[in-house]
């Protein structure tokens, strides 16, 4: 793990993906919900008036399926630990349990939980719906994963999570249009604020980052981006950002090209950790986020108001305006 979190897929995890896989293979056959639905709280059917089982590779788009869902879902995110590393998470049996008896999944895609994957091949499950948010959204393997931090991206996530939960539990299907209304008009708000305040506010400012977590996000609030592609991949997958780019950002720093910097915390290089100090000696204001849920068991909403609150308020600092 690089500081906390290594955007890395190493062959350990392949291997460790493997391991689950075969186990799925010898016990999936005959995996029921049976054990536990004495509660409610283990059947996948939704329209059959029980529960309806999710699983979410990330818990950034479970703690929004969750919401989405209320007390007509239960919904276990794989990765839910501030310390874990998505890219790199080895799956353990419980999760391939989970996935056996799920009636739908939530998977990233794009190259980001290739793990997440290969535990849903290892069983089809007939009726089970599937949710790729890559594919949603039309971004392929080799474009930039990070598509919670894509304000219009997370629309379409809600808008298609809502649906599906309408076609796999359609006697509820008037909750949860209530449940999407209430999320959308009331909960998630301060942030729907906050992304139109920040763009309306601030749009075209140049900004510098760490790694390519910080681009969508950049892009959603009309900012520009400075930095070099080529150094965000680096430092997002986990290799040496060149001496080149190095240089050009240490000319933007030395010069103020950018009038803040946003750093992901979980993933602090030495490289990082070195432009964070050139740019709080330069007098650059300095932003941070993560990239999973931070603190363990925030909401989606909290955890990126929080964040949107640091960034709005860099701004204001570096510019003067309100």
């Amino acid at each position: 793990m690089r500081s906390a979190i290594a955007h890395r897929i190493r062959p350990r995890a392949l291997a460790g993906c493997a391991a689950v896989v075969a186990v799925l293979a010898g016990t999936s056959a005959c995996s029921t919900a049976s054990s536990d639905a004495s509660d409610g709280s283990a059947s996948g059917k939704g329209a059959s008036g029980k529960v309806i089982q999710i699983v979410a590779a990330e818990n950034f788009w479970g703690s929004i399926a969750q919401q989405l869902g209320g007390s007509h879902v239960h919904v276990k995110s794989i990765i839910d630990n501030p310390a874990a590393d998505p890219h790199d998470y080895e799956p353990t049996a419980a999760d391939g349990r989970a996935v056996a008896t799920a009636r739908y999944t939530i998977v990233n895609g794009i190259g980001y939980d290739a793990w997440a994957d290969k535990l849903l091949s290892a069983n089809p499950g007939g009726d089970r719906t599937e949710l790729k948010i890559g594919d949603l959204v039309g971004v392929r393997p080799g474009g930039n994963p990070h598509r919670w931090y894509a304000p219009a991206d997370v629309h379409k996530v809600i808008e298609k999570i809502t649906a599906d939960y309408k076609k796999i539990d359609p006697d509820h299907a008037a909750f949860y249009d209530a449940r999407k209304k209430t999320y959308l008009d009331t909960t998630l708000a301060p942030y729907s604020r906050l992304v139109s305040g920040i763009k309306s506010t601030y749009a075209g400012t140049s900004v510098g980052a760490s790694e390519s977590i910080v681009t969508p996000l950049a892009q959603g609030l009309g900012l520009k981006m400075a930095t070099p592609e080529s150094f965000l991949d680096a430092i997002s997958e986990g290799t040496d950002p060149t001496a080149k780019d190095k240089t050009t950002i240490d000319q933007q720093i030395k010069n103020k090209k950018i009038k803040i910097y946003v750093y992901n915390s979980q993933n602090s290089t030495p490289d990082v950790r070195a432009q964070v100090k050139e740019a709080k000696a330069a007098g650059i204001p300095v932003a941070t986020v993560t990239e999973t849920l931070t603190p363990a068991g925030a909401s989606f909403q909290d955890w990126q108001v929080r964040q949107l609150k640091g960034i709005q308020k860099a701004l204001a600092e570096a510019t003067g305006k309100k």
